[in-house]
């Protein structure tokens, strides 16, 4: 049985909503949501997840259950809170899985708090300043990396339409739409549904550049990295892989699994056997 439990992070007045399942005993496995999930994203195979791990899914702050403005949105200052939040519960040798912006914060951890984890699963997305970047932001599909970086105008043009601008993306995500339910639609909307979380999910788009920055720069990054993708959108996860190689990984696993951009909700089979296997994998770090 999960449990939901909140708790305050070092990095300033953030108090982050997570749920929690397994033994703390056991290896971490941190969840991480993007845009416009939560960590309600994982609440059916966080169980199953926890047979292995000491599993921790969180809500990015400000949004769901979480409150508090962080010190910024940028990915990297996003890694330190969350891992000091896993960290502050008991966690140890973590690894860290997100997808969509969750991605991004994944591999901002893996990056730059290297120490603080074992393995860095980074799923459907694609991440700022390393290829295919460049060739994604041009993609006119992907018109709402701009529009959601302008400051106030999405929050003006959204609030109170939130559940039919959030299906829009859901059904233009996802491989197959109807697996992603009505109550869970409905959970993600609510997850948003204040003024404060609404901002929060448009300002990781308008840390972008500034993530881009930081990341375009090459180092070294010698965590473990699965990278995976849903096989529904037809994009070619070699790009990614030669991208990332590129950039400093260079323990770098993949995976294509079925559906589109909610595995969890999608494929949940293939979800918890792809993260049993990878935190298996990885080698345990105790802080």
């Amino acid at each position: 049985m999960t449990e939901k439990k909140l708790t305050n992070v070092a990095s300033g007045p953030v108090e982050l909503g997570v749920r929690i399942a397994g033994d703390s005993g056991n290896p971490a496995l941190v969840l991480l949501h993007g845009w416009p999930h939560s960590g309600a994203l994982y609440d059916g195979v966080i169980d199953r997840l926890a047979a292995e791990n000491f599993v921790l899914a969180f809500d990015l702050p400000a949004i769901g259950a979480s409150h508090g403005a962080p010190p910024s949105a940028e990915k990297t200052v996003l890694a330190d809170v969350v891992l000091s939040a896993a960290e502050a519960l008991g966690a140890e040798s973590i690894v860290i899985a997100g997808i969509d912006v969750g991605g991004m914060i994944a591999f901002a951890a893996a990056r730059d708090h290297a120490d603080r984890i074992a393995g860095a699963a980074v799923m459907n997305t694609v991440i700022p300043g390393v290829e295919p970047w460049s060739k994604v932001i041009a993609d006119p599909r992907i018109w709402h990396f701009a529009f959601h970086a302008v400051p106030e105008l999405p929050e003006t043009m959204v609030a109170g339409r939130e559940r039919p601008y959030f299906d829009f993306f859901i059904d233009f995500l996802a491989g197959d739409k109807k697996k992603i339910t009505g109550p869970m639609r409905a959970a993600f909307v609510a997850a948003y549904a204040r003024p404060e979380a609404l901002k929060a999910g448009f300002d990781w788009y308008r840390t972008f550049e500034l993530d881009a920055k930081r990341n375009a720069v090459p180092k070294t990054i010698e965590t473990p990295m699965l990278y995976v993708r849903g096989d529904a959108d037809g994009r070619r996860i070699a790009e990614y892989l030669q991208g990332l190689s590129h950039i400093g990984v260079t323990k770098l696993e993949h995976e294509t699994i079925p559906g589109g951009e909610f595995s969890p909700l999608e494929a949940p089979d293939a979800f918890v056997t792809m993260l049993h296997r990878f935190c298996a994998r990885c080698q345990p770090k105790p802080r």
